[in-house]
């Protein structure tokens, strides 16, 4: 159990009620209307057309506590970007946004060189496979940056140093990122692909049909792309390769969804949602109306909004799990106590001596990948959560939330503090500037 100061981590436990066949089921659009009213109201909310905030985000980062102090600017319907700032940290200050369908990232991203011998280096066959790559086997990783090698104990390079005895062999999977910082150019966790063009997610609103909300943040048609589970452009034979700067920019937007859902609780014509009525669920702060909420690139939400206030409480997705969760740990030791959020750990089976002969070391490794893959395999989808907490006048007669909490499983890993919202201020459109 994680504690952030004074702080201690407690899950929000809900189980949805099933509504009654003889009740007749409410429409999410009611929910979302007494939402909204609580917030302010429409007409006050709609009055809305910019906002710039300040405050300050507390990250866990392995075992250290990051404190990160940021500055969110918002003109709508289409321009946000996000800045932050490490103070502890030498590296100066990184922004994230879009504007309309253009990425914003500073600072730029540089394209790696091609590798000697890799696709596209100087005097490489075309088609030619990564050096190191196997004939018909997986291709070669790519070293995480700073020289540090992959979790979970993947093999080294050669004339690298092995690891010590002791770590069991893992399947050669790539480190995870720290949490809350995503790598350049890549989706954060729960962020999805972009869809196939032409595609309506399942239960979409019809092309035309207003979905709830107000102003910009309300009615849109049904957005385009692939329903919940389907195939991701390049994730299928013959498919196009995904462009990462694309799927970024789907992420981006999706972390815009989840900031102003708290605060508008509808639609941005910027990133259209659809909203689905599940039914109610108990939870710590009472009663909870629960919506299921989907978008572009197989985005998938659940919603809860508290049934005697109004206010929405929290959002929650869930995001498979994958070989960097599994973390391998040998007969009769610990875990770690650095365990990432989300981590599944598993015996792995006896070490075998020192001594043994090459075809036993062989089998081992094989053992280990195959428990690795069996526990992959079974694994639950690991789900997050970011709640709505401490509602406060924010000016001009909106109500918004003035703190976040996401957790990943039962682990809190951020929590974030707004100090002041400045909203129908002057934004200096440099901000929103798009440089590639």
């Amino acid at each position: 159990m994680r504690v952030f100061g004074q702080f201690t981590t407690a899950v929000c436990l809900v189980a949805l009620a099933a509504v009654p066949e003889a009740q007749q089921k409410p429409e999410a659009s009611a929910i979302l209307a007494q939402a909204r009213e609580a917030l302010g109201g429409d007409a006050k909310l709609n009055a809305v057309k910019n906002f710039v905030v300040t405050g300050r985000t507390r990250r866990i980062q392995g075992i250290n506590l990051v404190p990160v102090e940021f500055e969110i600017a918002v003109e709508f319907p289409d321009k946000y970007v996000r800045k932050d700032e490490i103070p502890a940290q030498e590296s100066g200050p990184t922004s994230t946004g879009f504007n309309a369908e253009e990425m914003i990232q500073l600072p730029v991203p540089v394209a790696p060189p091609p590798r000697a011998g890799g696709p596209g280096a100087p005097g490489a066959a075309p088609g030619a496979a990564p050096a190191g790559a196997r004939p018909g086997g997986p291709p070669a990783s790519t070293p995480p940056a700073g020289g540090t090698p992959p979790s979970g104990g993947a093999p080294p390079a050669a004339g690298t140093t092995p690891p010590a005895r002791g770590t069991p062999p893992a399947s050669g999977a790539a480190g995870a990122p720290a949490t809350g910082a995503p790598p350049t150019g890549a989706p954060p966790a729960g962020a999805t692909p972009p869809p196939a063009a032409g595609n309506p997610p399942a239960g979409a609103t019809p092309p035309g049909a207003a979905t709830p909300g107000g102003r910009a943040m309300g009615p849109g048609a049904g957005a385009p792309g692939a329903g919940p589970g389907g195939a991701a452009p390049g994730g299928r034979a013959g498919g196009p390769p995904v462009d990462p700067r694309k799927q970024r920019l789907y992420s981006v937007k999706q972390d815009f969804t989840k900031l102003t859902l708290g605060m508008f609780a509808a639609s941005n014509s910027t990133y259209p949602l659809t909203f689905t009525y599940v039914g109610q669920a108990e939870a710590p702060q009472g009663k909870a109306d629960v919506i299921d909420i989907k978008g572009e690139g197989n985005f998938t939400l659940r919603m809860y909004i508290n049934s005697q206030t109004h206010l929405p409480i929290m959002v929650s997705w869930t995001v498979p799990a994958t070989q960097a969760n599994i973390v391998m740990a040998l007969p009769g030791q610990p875990p770690p106590k650095d365990l990432a959020p989300g981590a599944i750990v598993v015996e792995a089976p006896p070490l075998p001596p020192a001594t043994a002969p090459k075809e036993e070391q062989d089998k081992y490794a094989k053992d280990v990948q195959a428990l690795r893959a069996k526990t992959l395999a079974s694994a639950k989808p690991i789900e997050h959560r970011i709640y709505y907490m401490d509602y406060k006048d924010a000016g001009n007669g909106v109500t918004f939330p003035f703190r976040h909490r996401r957790a990943i499983g039962p682990d809190t890993v951020e929590e974030t503090t707004f100090d002041q919202f400045k909203i129908n201020t002057r934004i200096d459109p440099r901000k929103f500037e798009v440089q590639k």
